[in-house]
């Protein structure tokens, strides 16, 4: 911790002494608060970006606001998640004048993408349907929008991947920051890896206990840490199960002796409660995407650990 800390005094030194740093006025934007916590993170002392998706609201079903589209189309860069995970911004790139760059980050390079799951308790509700998607693309970046899990972010290393992205845009676009830039993305770097670390060791004696989820969005963090999902309730978070699934899934939470079924914050837990009726099953609540938190940069951080915390809580029945 020690390194890492000398590392964040250093980029806090520098965005002091170097000439013109301080003044420099970047017009940043991003879209939801786990890449908003990135990007500030790379930018201290430098600048603060602006965050659209605040509060408690998705970025799975934002609405824009006209304050929203007029602070984009003053913006010298806009990072992204993805198309996919942030549909709203289909039709906003597509008005953007060429100044604004469009970044998705889900193509930083180094990232690696898993594919959405299907088959068995995971595979599509009969009734559910992929939304067809009319994409005006900026930058080409989310070609394969329909095919992979966009909640990159909750591998910690994806994470490291988009730091030096975002470290690597923004070096481009200040060419006078760049020495802090670097040195914020180094120090960013290092703390993921010890978060990392930490969770590994807290998430241990509850990796073998299955679970069911809500809606699929975690299975970067499962696939790091090596839990144990048996199923998910729907693929989509806005389309409600069927009952021809719920008949499925209770018999998927039986057979698996699944000992949690996760909701997320703001969700209704009728359906939950429907599948845990009668069994030892308990219901928790997993917030991948930050809702429940307040931006800036130690967002991921909290995030990451309150995930940790919320698995450990429920699956081992504390």
């Amino acid at each position: 911790m020690i390194a890492i800390r000398s590392l964040q005094i250093a980029a806090a030194v520098l965005a002091l002494l170097l000439p013109g740093a301080a003044p420099a006025e970047l017009r940043v934007v991003v879209t939801s608060k786990p890449i908003h916590s990135l990007v500030s993170s790379v930018m201290a002392g430098v600048a603060e970006p602006d965050l659209l998706v605040d509060g408690t609201a998705s970025p799975h079903s934002y609405a824009m606001k006209p304050s929203d589209a007029r602070k984009v189309q003053n913006a010298q860069v806009l990072f992204r998640v993805s198309e996919e995970f942030e549909p709203f911004t289909a039709k906003l790139v597509a008005t953007l004048p060429s100044s604004v760059q469009v970044v998705s980050l889900v193509v930083a390079p180094g990232l690696k993408r898993l594919p959405i799951r299907k088959g068995g308790a995971l595979e599509e509700d009969d009734h559910e349907h992929s939304r067809d998607h009319h994409p005006h693309h900026r930058d080409a970046d989310d070609h394969e929008h329909a095919t992979y899990d966009p909640h990159v972010w909750l591998d910690p290393e994806n994470a490291k991947a988009m730091v030096r992205h975002i470290a690597d845009v923004l070096n481009r676009l200040a060419p006078e920051n760049a020495a802090i830039f670097r040195a914020n993305a180094e120090a960013e770097i290092a703390r993921i890896s010890a978060l990392s670390e930490e969770l590994q060791r807290n998430l241990a004696s509850v990796s073998a206990k299955p679970f069911l989820v809500h809606h699929d969005a975690v299975q970067y963090f499962e696939r790091r840490y090596g839990l144990a999902a048996a199923g998910s309730v729907t693929l989509s978070p806005d389309i409600p199960p069927s009952g021809k699934r719920l008949q499925e899934l209770r018999k998927t939470l039986v057979s698996s002796g699944a000992v949690c079924v996760f909701i997320e914050p703001y969700d209704s837990p009728r359906v939950a409660e429907v599948l845990v009726e009668g069994t030892p099953a308990r219901i928790g609540t997993l917030d991948p995407e930050g809702r429940k938190l307040t931006p800036g940069p130690d967002l991921y951080h909290s995030l990451m650990r309150n995930l940790a915390s919320d698995f450990k809580s429920c699956l081992a029945g504390s």
